[in-house]
């Protein structure tokens, strides 16, 4: 982002070179790490800070010479996800801190899903989803729950000629991603909107889709 554009580098570390193949590929698919002059912290909703475990995932944030303090008129503040408190940068994104100060991007904090006290990457869902050689392109949104409080409503394109059904493609996610991570229902459109720079319009989806009843939670 451009408050925080030299707070991370890429490459790899020193010693990093002996590892094997694969090894390094794991590591390069990740977000790259913290640069030399900055700081990163992961915190979760109540501003507890979480271990560099590469799995406890929370909102990243960051601090730094070369790192925005605040912005104009506006002075210190978080509003939503974003904003400067206490002189860190709460960037707006879910992540986690690996070991060797690696991060790892999972979503947006405005897009990921909180079900049951637990928080599902509607990126990951989606990536998976458009694997499916019928699906053409498709956005993962949280959907009001009785019980979990929010679970994740997929909405998908088909491919032209395309004739999958929304049971199919739970079931093609069910070994692909955690079992609690499979959507509760799939709806199919004809397109889905997109902002001025090419993004799906998760804001339209969301108000599309407010008052949506998933199976079972009526």
């Amino acid at each position: 982002m451009t408050e925080a554009l030299t707070a991370g580098q890429g490459g790899l570390r020193q010693g990093y070179d002996r590892l094997t193949g694969p090894e390094r590929i794991d590591i390069k698919m990740r977000g790259g790490r913290v640069a030399f002059g900055s700081q990163y912290r992961v915190i979760d909703d109540d501003g507890n800070s979480l271990p560099w475990d590469g799995e406890s995932t929370g909102h990243l944030l960051v601090r730094g010479s070369r790192v925005a303090s605040g912005y104009l008129k506006d002075g210190e503040g978080v509003h939503g996800a974003t904003g400067v408190k206490d002189g860190w940068l709460h960037t707006g994104d879910v992540a986690c801190m690996h070991p060797g100060g690696y991060v790892e991007l999972a979503d947006r904090a405005k897009d990921v899903i909180k079900s049951g006290g637990e928080w599902i990457s509607s990126v990951e869902v989606e990536n998976v989803a458009m694997g499916h050689p019928d699906i053409f392109e498709a956005a993962v949104i949280a959907a009001y729950h009785p019980k979990w409080q929010e679970r994740p409503l997929l909405i998908a394109v088909r491919r032209p000629g395309g004739a999958v059904t929304g049971a199919e493609i739970q079931a093609w996610l069910s070994d692909k991603i955690a079992p609690w991570w499979v959507p509760d229902d799939v709806v199919f459109v004809g397109e889905l909107p997109h902002t001025g720079t090419g993004k799906v319009h998760k804001l339209i989806l969301r108000e599309q889709f407010s008052d949506y009843t998933l199976p079972g939670a009526g």
